[in-house]
C-alpha cells in the first residue's frame, strides 16, 4: 500500500478547512479534551471535508466513533490499544495504523497486522513529554528493514529539511503537528511541505 508522503495531525476540523485545500491527501483528526457528542461532530464533519477534497482521514483514538461514522482508518496508541477491541475495528474494515517507539511495541504492533507503523520521535518534539527523547534516523533504517512492506511513517520533530533524511533512512511518511499548527504562517508552512515531499 502506497500512502501520500506528508501526514499532518490537527486537533480540529477547522484545520483542515485551511489545509485541504492546499492540496493535503493524508490527514489525522486526534480530537482532545471535547465531549463526546462534539468529539463525534468534529469526526463526522472531518470525513465530508476529507471526502470532498480526496483526502484520507485517520481518527485517532476513538475507534468506536469511528466505525459509526463509516470511516476508513483509525490510529491507536500503545495505551489505546489495552482498550480497544481490534476484532471489531477489522470486522468494521478500518485501516489500523499503530504508534511505536521500543522493539516490544514492534513487535506488539506487528502481531496486529498494521496498515502502516510510526516511529517516534525521531529528532526532539515539544509536542508531550515522553520517556523517548529521541529515536534518530539510525532507528527508521532498523525499523524498515524489520516490517517488510508496511508502510513507515517518521513522527516528531520533523521539519521540511528533514525529510530527505527521513526518506532516505527509510521512511515512507512524514508526520507533522507543531511544525504546521504553531508555525506563524501555517498555510505557507503546508506549502512549504507539499514541495518537499513531491
Amino acid at each position: 500500500m502506497r500512502l501520500p508522503r506528508f501526514y499532518p495531525i490537527f486537533d480540529s476540523s477547522e484545520w483542515l478547512e485551511r489545509m485541504l485545500p492546499l492540496g493535503v491527501k493524508l490527514v489525522q483528526l486526534r480530537v482532545k479534551e471535547r465531549s463526546k457528542a462534539e468529539t463525534r461532530a468534529e469526526i463526522r464533519y472531518a470525513q465530508i471535508l476529507c471526502r470532498e477534497y480526496g483526502a484520507t482521514l485517520v481518527v485517532n483514538d476513538y475507534w468506536r466513533i469511528a466505525i459509526d461514522e463509516g470511516c476508513d482508518w483509525i490510529h491507536l496508541g500503545q495505551e489505546d490499544l489495552d482498550t480497544a477491541d481490534l476484532g471489531a475495528i477489522r470486522a468494521a474494515g478500518l485501516k489500523l495504523g499503530v504508534s511505536t517507539h521500543d522493539e516490544d511495541e514492534l513487535a506488539r504492533a506487528m502481531a496486529l497486522r498494521p496498515d502502516y507503523i510510526a516511529l517516534g520521535p525521531i529528532w526532539p518534539t515539544i509536542l508531550k513529554k515522553m520517556k523517548w527523547h529521541q529515536q534518530g534516523v539510525e532507528k527508521l533504517t532498523e525499523w524498515r528493514a524489520r516490517i517488510d512492506d508496511t508502510p513507515l511513517v517518521a513522527i516528531g520533530g520533523l521539519r521540511p529539511e528533514r525529510a530527505a533524511p527521513a526518506f532516505a533512512a527509510g521512511a515512507d511518511v512524514v508526520s507533522v503537528v507543531t511544525d504546521v499548527t504553531r508555525n506563524p504562517d501555517p498555510e505557507g508552512r503546508v506549502r512549504e511541505w507539499l514541495q518537499v515531499v513531491t
